[in-house]
C-alpha cells in the first residue's frame, strides 16, 4: 500500500475550490447535490482509510484480539511508520466514530421531541406553535392530512412532498405580512419536498469524518437554502417577496433546532441570499462547463475524489491479501 493508503485523507482538500465557486456559478440544486456526492465519498474513503491503518496499529497491542499473524513484519511493513502512524489511527478512528453518532443522536433527539411538542395540534402541513420566540423550520416525517395551513395558503400538500410538517410560531407569523407568509411556506415546502434534511445530515457526519471537508458542509448549508428560496420564489410569482421575507425572518428568529434541519431564517450569508434573490434567477446547468473556473474546479474535486476511491478500494484489497496469507490456516 505505501503512502497511498494516506491519500484519502489530504484528497478532500482538491474539493475546496469547487465549494465556493459552485456557490456562486452554479445552480442551488446542482451545486446541492454535487457537494454533497463529493463530501460523502471523499468521507468515506478517509474512514476506509482509518480503518485499514487501525488494524496495523491495534495488531502491535499486547493482548489484542486479533489474529497473531496480523503483527508480522510484513503486514506492519504495508504502512509506513507503522509504529506511529498505527497507533495513532485508533483513537483518530474512535474520535470519528464518537462524532458522527453524536451527530445522528442529536439530529435524532431534536426530531423526536419536535415530533412530540407537535402531538396535540392538528395534523395538518402546517403546524403552528404559540410561542413568544419567532422561528420555523421544516420538520421531515410525520403524517399529513392537507388541512387548512394558515396564511392563505389553502392546505394543500406540496407537489412532490415526502411528508413533514412546517413548524412555525405565531411570533414569526406575526411579524411577517401575509406575501411574506406564503414565502415562507412555500421556501419551508420546498425543503420538505427535496428532503434538504438528508442532504445537511450527509454533509455533518462526512465533516465529522474528515475536517478537511468542513468548507463542503458550509456550501451544501448555504446551496440548500438558496434551493429553497429558488423553488420559494418560483411557486409565489415574486423574487422580490421571497427575499424580504428572509430579510425580516433572519433578523426576528432565532434559526433551526439543529444544523441538519432546514428553515428559512437559517444562520449563514443572509445578505448573499437576498442578493441573489434580487437578481435574475441563475440558469440550470448539470455540470459546469469545462473551460471555466467552476469546470475546472469540478473536475479537479471529481478527480480527486475518484482517486480517493480507487486509492482506498486499492488500499483495502491489499491490506485484505496481506491479511490472509499472515494469517495461519
Amino acid at each position: 500500500m505505501g503512502v497511498f493508503v494516506f491519500l484519502p485523507l489530504v484528497l478532500p482538500l482538491t474539493a475546496w475550490p469547487v465549494a465556493r465557486l459552485a456557490e456562486q456559478h452554479l445552480h442551488p440544486r446542482t451545486a446541492t447535490r454535487l457537494l454533497t456526492v463529493l463530501a460523502v465519498v471523499l468521507a468515506l474513503c478517509s474512514t476506509v482509510c482509518l480503518g485499514l491503518v487501525m488494524v496495523v496499529g491495534t495488531a502491535q497491542l499486547p493482548g489484542n484480539p486479533l489474529p497473531d499473524g496480523w503483527s508480522d513484519p510484513e503486514v506492519r511493513a504495508a504502512v509506513p511508520h507503522d509504529e506511529i502512524v498505527g497507533k495513532a489511527a485508533i483513537p483518530a478512528l474512535c474520535a470519528v466514530v464518537a462524532a458522527c453518532a453524536r451527530t445522528l443522536w442529536r439530529h435524532a433527539r431534536v426530531r423526536r421531541h419536535a415530533h412530540r411538542a407537535l402531538a396535540g395540534l392538528p395534523d395538518t402541513e402546517v403546524a403552528v406553535l404559540p410561542d413568544a420566540v419567532p422561528y420555523a423550520y421544516a420538520l421531515p416525517g410525520g403524517r399529513r392530512t392537507g388541512g387548512g395551513a394558515p396564511g392563505g395558503t389553502g392546505g394543500r400538500r406540496a407537489r412532490g412532498a415526502r411528508g413533514g410538517r412546517v413548524v412555525v410560531t405565531t411570533a414569526l407569523l406575526d411579524r411577517l405580512g401575509a406575501a411574506e407568509r406564503r414565502a415562507l411556506f412555500a421556501h419551508e415546502r420546498a425543503h420538505l419536498a427535496a428532503r434538504h434534511d438528508r442532504f445537511l445530515l450527509a454533509v455533518q457526519l462526512a465533516a465529522r469524518a474528515n475536517p478537511f471537508l468542513r468548507p463542503l458542509r458550509t456550501a451544501v448549508a448555504y446551496t440548500a437554502e438558496r434551493w429553497a428560496d429558488e423553488e420559494a420564489a418560483r411557486a409565489i410569482g415574486s423574487r422580490r417577496t421571497v427575499a424580504r421575507a428572509i430579510g425580516t425572518a433572519a433578523l426576528v428568529s432565532r434559526g433551526t433546532p439543529v444544523p441538519t434541519l432546514a428553515g428559512l431564517a437559517a444562520p449563514g450569508p443572509v445578505p448573499r441570499r437576498v442578493a441573489a434573490l434580487l437578481g435574475p434567477a441563475p440558469a440550470v446547468r448539470t455540470w459546469p462547463p469545462a473551460f471555466t473556473s467552476v469546470g475546472l474546479a469540478a473536475w479537479g474535486a471529481a478527480a480527486g475524489t475518484a482517486v480517493s476511491a480507487m486509492s482506498s478500494a486499492n488500499s483495502a484489497v491489499t491490506m485484505v491479501l496481506i491479511l490472509h496469507a499472515a494469517t495461519p490456516l
